[in-house]
C-alpha cells in the first residue's frame, strides 16, 4: 500500500541501479515497516549531481551521492522505533548502492489519514471497515 518516491544522485550510475534501488526500498519497507510488497509502489528518479546542491556546493563538486525518499503510509501503522530503524537501515543500504552519501540526505515517512489515502479506488479506512465486516463475530442465539 505504500507509495514511495526515490530521487537520487550518484557518481556510480549503472543500468541496473534503478531496479536495485526499487528492490532495496521495497525489501526494507516490508521487513521494517511490515508493508506488503505486493501493494507497494516505488518510483525511482535520477537527478544530475551538477543540479543537486547541498551545503552550497553541487554533489558533483563534492563527489558525493544523496537521495530524497518520500514514503507514504497509513497513519498510526508504524511505531517511532520502526520509523527510526527504517531511516537508519535505508541510509546504510543506499550508501552501499550509491556510494558515499552527503550528510544532507533525507527520508520522510509521511503518515496519511486512512480516509484520505488508498489504492484501487478505495480508501484505507474503507478497506479496514470492509475487513471488519467480513470477520464480524457471530451472535449467540438467544
Amino acid at each position: 500500500m505504500p507509495l514511495i518516491t526515490v530521487t537520487y544522485s550518484t557518481p556510480r550510475e549503472r543500468p541496473s541501479l534503478k531496479s536495485e534501488i526499487a528492490a532495496a526500498v521495497s525489501d526494507l519497507t516490508a521487513s521494517i515497516l511490515h508493508k506488503d510488497p505486493k501493494v507497494t509502489a516505488v518510483i525511482v528518479k535520477a537527478a544530475d549531481a551538477a543540479d543537486w546542491f547541498a551545503g552550497g556546493k553541487s554533489l558533483a563538486e563534492q563527489r558525493l551521492a544523496s537521495y530524497w525518499i518520500d514514503t507514504h503510509v497509513s497513519e498510526g501503522t508504524n511505531t517511532k522505533d520502526e520509523k527510526a530503524a527504517y531511516l537508519a537501515a535505508m541510509f546504510s543500504r543506499m550508501g552501499e548502492l550509491l556510494g558515499p552519501l552527503h550528510e544532507e540526505t533525507y527520508l520522510h515517512v509521511d503518515e496519511v489519514k486512512g480516509d484520505a489515502y488508498g489504492f484501487g479506488g478505495l480508501t484505507q479506512e474503507r478497506r479496514y471497515i470492509a475487513g471488519k465486516l467480513e470477520v464480524a463475530p457471530q451472535r449467540a442465539a438467544a
